[in-house]
Parts: structure tokens; sequence; C-alpha cells
């Protein structure tokens, strides 16, 4: 494997957790541990407490998201539009993910 695998590997969770938890949070409201499993669904790893736990206490901070009096979160009015906003940067950047997709596939330019 190439280097740059390597150090994409490792980044790959710190610069999209933000999104992802706010994108999961979209669908449903969760619990920390079920925020765990979406993302381990998602990475394929079991992200630890001390990644999520920060994490979900940065985006309360900031008001994207509340919790009740089970630690379920949810979207806020905020965090629903720092959501919209973040999908349509996360589209940009990755607006050709498909061709990526095919290029990595069978017999593609990454083999």
């Amino acid at each position: 494997m190439s280097s740059l695998y390597y150090i994409m590997e490792a980044n790959a969770m710190k610069g999209f957790l933000t999104y992802f938890i706010l994108w999961d949070l979209s669908k449903k409201n969760m619990n920390g541990a079920e925020i765990t499993k979406a993302l381990e669904k998602r990475k394929g790893t079991k992200p630890s407490p001390g990644t999520i736990y920060p994490a979900l206490k940065e985006l309360r901070k900031k008001g994207f998201i509340e919790a009740d009096d089970n630690k379920v979160y949810s979207l806020t009015k905020k965090g629903k539009e720092e959501l919209s906003s973040a999908c349509k940067i996360f589209c940009q950047i990755f607006y050709d993910m498909k061709e990526m997709a095919n290029c990595c596939g069978s017999g593609g330019c990454c083999k």
C-alpha cells in the first residue's frame, strides 16, 4: 500500500467525523452507542469513546445538536442548516466520487 493510503486512512475519521455524526442524526435520533455503531459500519472499525464524546460535546457547544435526559442526541435547526451547508461542500469536493470508485474497481487506474 502507498504511504498516501496510510495518511488518508489515519485522517479519514478525524476529517469527516462531525459531518458523519450530523448526517447520521439527520436520519434518526441516537445515543452515543448507536452513533458509534453507525460510524463503525461506515469505517469498519469501532471509534473510541475518546473520539466520539468530545465531538458530541463540541457539536452541543456549537448548538448543532441537543441531548435529552436519556442522552439521545438530535439535530437542532442550526445543526440542520450546518449539515445542509456541509453537504453542498462535500458534493463539490467529491463530485466525481462515482468515477473514483470505478477507477479503483475492476482493472481501473488503481490496479
